[in-house]
């Protein structure tokens, strides 16, 4: 079941909540400067912009004993400084091993005794030969990408101050 609901396009759910230490207007800052922001992906070799809101990048992956090379489109759909949340929704495939990826993700800011809680809610559909991983190998990648995009985040936030 676990590969046949990923083969067949439907939505992985996760969620990832991360502590900065640091005020929301820093944190939120930093997040919307979105190349910068990239850069705390692991792997990620390019992000350009192409539009108003819109960008355009590649993620260089490795998941199990299979390396992605996913180039993709994302656009911030949603932005609420006040509320520090935000949406965007991503497209990107990889055209040697056949698959794609959309996912959606909203964010959360919110400012606890001077720290940001930072959450990451992420709806993602695997498409092709990609789905062939299952859901526990891609949300081991997923939780590792995440754990570690925070990780600089964090530090890239604190250097800045």
């Amino acid at each position: 079941m676990d590969r046949a609901r990923a083969r067949a396009g439907h939505p992985l759910k996760f969620t990832h909540t991360a502590t900065v230490a640091a005020p929301r207007d820093k944190v939120w800052a930093r997040i919307m400067d979105i190349p910068s922001a990239a850069r705390c992906v692991p792997g990620v070799a390019s992000v350009r912009a192409s539009g108003k809101d819109k960008y355009q990048g590649t993620l260089a992956v490795q998941i199990g004993p299979v390396r992605l090379v996913l180039d993709g489109d994302f656009v911030m759909t949603a932005r609420d400084e006040q509320a520090g949340t935000a949406s965007l929704k991503a497209d990107a495939k990889d055209s040697r091993v056949g698959g794609a990826i959309r996912a959606t993700m909203d964010l959360a800011l919110a400012e606890k005794e001077g720290q940001t809680e930072v959450k990451i809610a992420t709806d993602l559909a695997v498409m092709g030969r990609l789905g062939e991983f299952g859901q526990a190998v891609i949300k081991r990648k997923a939780d590792q990408l995440m754990g570690d995009f925070a990780e600089c985040l964090a530090r890239q936030v604190m250097t800045a101050r």
